[in-house]
């Protein structure tokens, strides 16, 4: 098994997780479509790749989820179908509940949760026509359990666990894998990109993201679990241990969230 002449769609491709694995698959010899808002961002990635020449760029707006089966298209013509699919983007949110407006609840879950689950429907018909596919979710811990500042993105991605669980499940029979990835904190840029209460942006560097795991380890430490067809995958530092704390000991794990820096 690998990643050799492979087709790759990595949304969220313009940096951090998404751009390292752009690399990472690059040098494993995949054929990749690179997608995202910023155009010359991805231009910057594909010139950065092993194989440019196999290195194809559609920009999107996962927000639009409307738009979303065109993109779909345009990334099937390219290569006649395609063998994984990463949904990578998404955005974060740092701000407590109450203060949150609702347009901005919305639009982490619009980009989060409705962008992955649109794009999946519009490349899964392909999948089951050619009966293979890999699907990869990018979660987060949050997807496990919440913390303060969190509620809107905690949400989005517990959805994102319901709702390719149960795609799993339908979409067995076809031989297509659905994996999803629980980064814990990686060194990217996603808490300075998260939304405030009103909606502007964090620009702030989190603690833990500063301190996390650098986005191409985490690339190298992924890419042998998605090709074992791992359907849940846990990537981090310490934090992960929080997932099985939840699990076992939720009194105890809540006590200690309560008296956690989770800036």
């Amino acid at each position: 098994m690998s990643f050799q002449d492979k087709i790759v769609w990595i949304t969220g491709a313009s940096s951090g997780i998404g751009e390292a694995l752009a690399y990472e698959l690059s040098n494993r010899g995949a054929k990749l479509i690179l997608s995202s808002r910023r155009k010359e961002a991805l231009t910057k990635v594909k010139e950065n790749c092993q194989n440019p020449s196999d290195v194809h760029i559609i920009t999107l707006d996962l927000s639009k989820t409307d738009q979303l089966p065109v993109k779909a298209k345009e990334a099937l013509d390219i290569f006649g179908h395609i063998d994984y699919l990463f949904n990578n983007g998404g955005i974060s949110q740092r701000s407590e509940a109450i203060n949150t407006k609702l347009e901005v609840i919305r639009r982490v879950m619009e980009i989060n949760f409705f962008g992955s689950v649109a794009l999946t429907k519009a490349v899964l018909p392909s999948m089951t026509e050619h009966q293979s596919g890999h699907i990869v979710i990018t979660s987060s811990v949050m997807g496990k359990f919440g913390t303060r500042l969190r509620s809107s993105y905690a949400a989005s991605k517990h959805a994102l666990h319901g709702y390719f669980d149960s795609l799993r499940q339908e979409v067995y029979d076809d031989d297509i894998k659905i994996s999803i990835v629980c980064p814990g904190f990686i060194k990217t840029n996603v808490t300075k990109n998260a939304l405030e209460a009103d909606g502007s942006k964090h620009n702030k560097m989190g603690k833990g993201q500063k301190n996390g795991m650098p986005a191409d380890e985490f690339a190298d430490k992924l890419i042998p679990k998605i090709l074992k067809e791992k359907e849940e995958i846990y990537i981090g530092g310490k934090e992960i241990w929080g997932v099985y704390l939840k699990r076992f000991f939720p009194r105890l794990f809540n006590k200690m969230l309560r008296n956690t820096d989770v800036t």
